[in-house]
């Protein structure tokens, strides 16, 4: 019975570390994605996250980049966007090429370490899927600590 006790505990001590090793490639990546409007209803559909951005030891960052992909098929008048706010500064992005497999361009936020909002929408009703890519950089293009915590889907 010791015999398979030893056992089971090796067992579940690797299968613990191939999850948590797996949970943390998931979420070094800075990129997610879902559907905006599962329901297909709702044109205000408003996805909003706090993205921190702070000196992992790469260095105090200096800016948030960030880009959207629609996975969606084209539908006419549909487009989904990204905006990112600190402080008084805002820049905006859309995939204007829905279903293409292909991100935005890359928007570039200055505004150094601390909150940063990030809010993804999209123009009418319908449910789209869609994906955003996101990091924290310093001013010499070094990638540094970024957190994310969503506030809202709705």
């Amino acid at each position: 019975m010791a015999k398979n006790l030893s056992i089971l505990s090796k067992i579940l001590v690797t299968a613990g570390s191939i999850i948590t090793a797996c949970y943390a490639a998931t979420i070094s990546a800075h990129g997610g994605g879902a559907t905006l409007d599962p329901a297909g209803n709702k044109a205000t559909f408003t996805a909003l996250a706090r993205v921190t951005c702070f000196d992992d030891g790469n260095g105090p960052a200096a800016h948030l980049v960030a880009k959207i992909r629609d996975n969606s098929a084209p539908i006419p008048g549909m487009f989904v966007s990204l905006q990112l706010f600190k402080g008084s500064k805002a820049i905006s992005v859309t995939d204007t090429t829905p279903g293409d497999a292909q991100f935005s361009e890359q928007v570039s936020l200055q505004g150094g370490s601390g909150v940063y909002f990030m809010m993804a929408d999209k123009t009418i009703a319908g449910a789209r899927d869609f994906e955003v890519e996101w990091h924290c950089m310093t001013a010499n293009q070094v990638h540094t600590g970024t957190d994310i915590v969503v506030d809202q889907f709705e």
